[in-house]
């Protein structure tokens, strides 16, 4: 943790409660974006509500998604075969940063961190949709804080 920070990167967000918020806003924009919206048209609710649990551990709040929903490999599978573009996937950012700036604290090194895990986690996602991606083991879900990814 950094000298100017004492609370948790997680809580410094909001926690979960801030992170559902985030994730409600930006879905509602997803679905009206032209280029996204074919990549997240027969998402369901279910597949938010993962988000924000997977968002929630990577960020230090409870291991819910390793715990029940099968952790980093299951994340990635999930992206397996989507096809995501570099164009769907620099979409993708800026409409969940710009979400941020709005829904997120406005701590500057906050907003930092939580760009720089967007940016990385979405070359993640963009890569392994390609077809014919095979994952192999991932190992654990990855933690991001005050420091980047830790």
């Amino acid at each position: 943790m950094t000298e100017q920070h004492s609370e948790s990167f997680y809580d410094a967000l909001g926690g979960e409660p801030a992170l559902r918020r985030l994730v409600g806003s930006f879905y509602d924009q997803v679905l009206v974006d032209p280029l996204l919206e074919p990549v997240f048209a027969h998402f369901t609710p279910t597949h938010v509500e993962h988000v924000v649990v997977w968002l929630s551990e990577v960020f230090g709040g409870p291991a819910v998604y390793t715990e029940r929903l099968g952790g980093h490999h299951a994340v990635l599978s999930s992206h397996l075969n989507l096809n995501i573009t570099e164009e769907q996937r620099a979409r993708w950012v800026e409409v969940m940063l710009a979400t941020a700036a709005k829904e997120l604290p406005a701590d500057e090194l906050l907003q930092r961190r939580f760009a720089e895990y967007i940016e990385w986690g979405t070359r993640i996602a963009a890569s392994v949709s390609q077809p014919g991606t095979e994952l192999g083991e991932p190992g654990p879900a990855p933690h991001w804080g005050w420091d980047g990814l830790a």
